[in-house]
């Protein structure tokens, strides 16, 4: 039997893996030209015909009342983490290159780090080894990513690839010439904001609303519902609304399907389960993934950059990892040194009103 941490790791993993491949099947959607407002609304409606099912059938007998309240945040999820996040990346990589997105990206960790911290979600002990654990491991992971994106080195591994596969491999990952960096960079920020305010927000709501899928359900509606109605007033040519080739629609499918579907109902099951810094800080990760796959699947070079990326990423895991069970076994501790003292005085107390402190003899 694997154990609860265990899942919880294994799961936390695989997420990267279904990252990993947006990266590829986005950038295809992008240069088919299709649009950036009418590409989300297809990807969540695909999603919410996989969750709405799942959520209700699932959770019919445990879902807690649906209130005004709920609803209300329920919206404010599907606004920040579909509608911002996903529109801001969109256009931000529209305007900057992959390599850029992907190093901004890496910044998702240390921003939900930080926003927990000053929230009072995530504890951090700056007096002891777990704490200073906590922040170096977040700063490897951060630099360890960003190393991978943003430094190359050395040649490792340099494949023999054929003309036509050069060429296809530079319109997938081309540079951003000609483009707006400073705009690009902007609303890139803005996405890695709005991802990280998002998986710290899912954390809050889920403390009042336990019904993981019927939270994710309710965020993707309301995602297709702001989404689509930002979408029909803002994209005026109807050519914009038809799918015009097949590499579209596998990039709706894998997008909606995979990444808003399913690895959004895995996400909230992490956040649950080991809050939201832990959910957070695996997503580096996905980049060591796209590293190790492009010289495999698309025949990329692959430098020393990613070799010493990939070292800190794992150590800045371990680190994290290792703090907070240190931390955890820390509080328990804590706990049962402190129940023999508890007990005691619960005693004393009872004996007190029960008996009193001086005997009275009756004459």
């Amino acid at each position: 039997m694997v154990g609860e941490r265990a899942k919880l790791h294994i799961a936390l993993t695989f997420l990267q893996f279904c990252h990993a491949g947006n990266h590829i099947f986005l950038r295809i959607a992008l240069n088919t030209g299709v649009s950036k407002l009418v590409f989300p609304v297809y990807r969540n409606i695909t999603a919410f015909i996989l969750l709405a099912p799942l959520a209700y059938f699932t959770e019919k007998k445990d879902r807690p009342k649906i209130t005004s309240y709920c609803l209300l945040q329920f919206f404010l999820l599907g606004l920040v983490g579909i509608t911002m996040k996903e529109g801001f990346y969109l256009f931000g990589l529209d305007n900057t290159s992959p390599t850029f997105a992907s190093a901004m990206q890496n910044s998702v960790p240390a921003l939900t780090f930080l926003m927990a911290v000053l929230l009072r979600y995530e504890s951090l002990h700056l007096n002891r080894i777990n704490g200073i654990a906590k922040v170096f491991g977040v700063l490897a992971s951060v630099g360890g990513a960003s190393i991978i994106t943003l430094y190359k080195g050395p040649t490792i591994y340099a494949p023999n690839l054929e003309l036509h596969q050069r060429q296809f491999l530079l319109s997938l990952f081309e540079d951003a010439n000609g483009k707006n960096l400073n705009l690009g960079g902007i609303l890139l920020f803005g996405h890695c904001l709005c991802w990280s305010g998002w998986i710290v927000m899912q954390a809050f709501v889920l403390k009042k609303y336990s019904a993981q899928l019927t939270v994710s359900a309710f965020t993707c509606f309301f995602g297709v519902v702001q989404f689509g109605t930002i979408a029909a007033f803002l994209e005026k040519d109807p050519k914009s609304w038809k799918l015009n080739s097949i590499e579209e629609a596998y990039s709706i499918l894998y997008s909606g399907l995979v990444i808003s579907g399913m690895t959004a109902a895995i996400q909230i099951w992490t956040i649950n389960k080991g809050g939201p810094v832990l959910a957070s800080i695996y997503l580096p990760l996905q980049t060591i993934l796209v590293a190790l796959m492009a010289p495999i699947v698309f025949g990329e070079e692959f430098f020393l950059g990613g070799i010493i990326g990939a070292f800190l990423i794992i150590s800045g895991l371990y680190l994290v990892v290792w703090g907070r069970s240190q931390e955890t076994k820390f509080v328990e501790e804590f706990i049962i040194s402190t129940e023999p003292e508890n007990h005691l005085k619960e005693k004393s107390d009872g004996s007190s009103l029960i008996e009193p402190l001086i005997p009275v003899h009756n004459s």
